[in-house]
């Protein structure tokens, strides 16, 4: 069974650590969760895989598959529903399950061995990420809104930021703008690889654009965020756009244009010029959720690839006992393994300081994690000849995924970057005091 073995050692690594955060472990929770969920993909998950799939490729791939639907309800049922919701930003426990990032990382690991699983558990990005925002930095009026019917799964949500005119790596050059006119805000721009747009349940979307362009405000203050109702007439889908051949529907990516979208004043988050702030704040954990469910995707590749060669003989003998297939094994052992250590490592520095003082620690494992895991999936791509590249496996969509990964949320070469910076400031020498 691909479950198996899922998270091994780390699931009693984090069990049994010391946090130094005001979160109590409860390592018998924890354990019972973590058993439950893999229990519910063996039994409800994985049996659907290849018929929601299957709709996803259909003429009605832009509709929901009404097993989504069961199976979220039976989710609930179970107790699995939200453990995405860090206790730090919910210490009554009102919204989640009251897991550290730590605990959910190893659940979030089971999650991602089938990419749509994760909205099962009301646990999939850009909810989970716009959901953080309303629960840190929304008034009560949003809440009400927009945050009670999504941690209930009865809409979903979109995250307009990057736009095809600019290098949005650098957000500073986001240019859409939103402008103020009397009790509302009018928005204008062209936004792209809008995540979760598509999906016809969606009935929010964030939109981070310019409120200023003066010189004299600083730069890293000229931007803010504001939530726009979905669907509405000033905005307009202009396609659904693929990564290598993929739309991921009916959730999808759009490219959209916002034309004198006019939404109440009142829609603005925490205040004008305070973008880059709800960013960080959104986009740190949302990275290392990412990363938590690279680490599934990369388990159950390698156990396809040790199947596989356990099965086929060429060459005079089995697959397995081959040199170079051994060494790639070994290989994709380490690489998972450093991986994973690293996005624990990172999970439990935001449970201990915040994902502010965490940025090293989320550099490293965003930095790491994408390219330990397509390497690990090409390997098991090339163990499975010519049908490794086709949908008969899941290799194929897997390695888009983690590829797509050293994109999304912010390029490689921006975390190697921020990481060197950091590093450098640690060895640097310090001023002399003044006698």
């Amino acid at each position: 069974m691909l479950l198996r073995n899922v998270g091994r050692n780390a699931v009693m690594a984090a069990i049994t650590s010391r946090s130094m955060s005001h979160h109590a472990p409860n390592p018998e929770k924890l354990k019972a969760t973590v058993e439950k969920l893999k229990n519910f993909m063996v039994k409800e998950v994985y049996p659907v895989e290849q018929m929601v799939l299957a709709h996803a490729k259909s003429e009605k791939r832009w509709t929901v598959h009404p097993v989504m639907e069961t199976l979220k309800e039976k989710a609930k049922a179970e107790g699995l529903w939200n453990p995405w919701v860090p206790v730090e930003i919910d210490p009554e426990v009102k919204y989640g399950q009251g897991f550290s990032n730590e605990e959910y990382a190893l659940l979030a690991e089971i999650m991602g061995h089938i990419p749509f699983s994760p909205e099962i558990f009301n646990s999939n990005a850009p909810d989970t990420g716009n959901m953080e925002v309303l629960i840190k930095y929304g008034s009560e009026e949003q809440k009400a809104k927009w945050l009670t019917p999504l941690l209930e799964g009865k809409i979903r949500s979109a995250f307009a930021m990057t736009e095809p005119a600019v290098a949005s790596s650098d957000a500073t050059n986001i240019c859409s703008t939103i402008r103020r006119d009397g009790d509302e805000y009018v928005l204008n721009g062209r936004k792209w690889f809008t995540s979760g747009a598509m999906d016809p349940r969606c009935k929010i979307c964030i939109f981070m654009g310019k409120t200023s362009d003066s010189p004299d405000t600083p730069v890293h203050l000229r931007q803010s965020m504001i939530f726009v109702p979905m669907p509405h007439p000033g905005v307009k889908i202009i396609r659904p756009l693929t990564v290598y051949g993929y739309d991921d529907a009916p959730h999808g990516h759009a490219e959209i244009e916002f034309k004198d979208v006019r939404v109440p004043a009142s829609n603005l988050v925490l205040g004008e010029g305070r973008g880059f702030e709800i960013a960080q704040g959104r986009l740190g954990p949302g990275r290392i959720h990412h990363c938590m469910r690279l680490i599934g995707m990369a388990e159950r590749a390698i156990a396809l690839f040790c199947k596989r060669v356990s099965s086929r003989v060429a060459f005079g003998k089995p697959l397995s006992e081959q040199g170079t297939i051994r060494r790639d094994i070994a290989d994709s052992r380490i690489a998972i393994d450093t991986a994973r250590l690293l996005v624990l490592h990172a999970a439990r520095r935001i449970d201990e300081v915040g994902a502010g003082k965490a940025r090293a620690e989320i550099a490293q494992a965003k930095a790491v994690t994408p390219r330990a895991v397509e390497g690990v999936i090409d390997k098991a791509i090339q163990a499975h000849g010519a049908g490794g590249f086709t949908d008969d496996h899941p290799l194929a969509y897997l390695w888009s995924g983690a590829r797509w990964l050293r994109m999304a949320d912010g390029p490689d070469e921006v975390h190697l970057e921020q990481l060197a910076k950091m590093e450098l400031k640690r060895h640097s020498p310090r001023p002399a005091r003044k006698a």
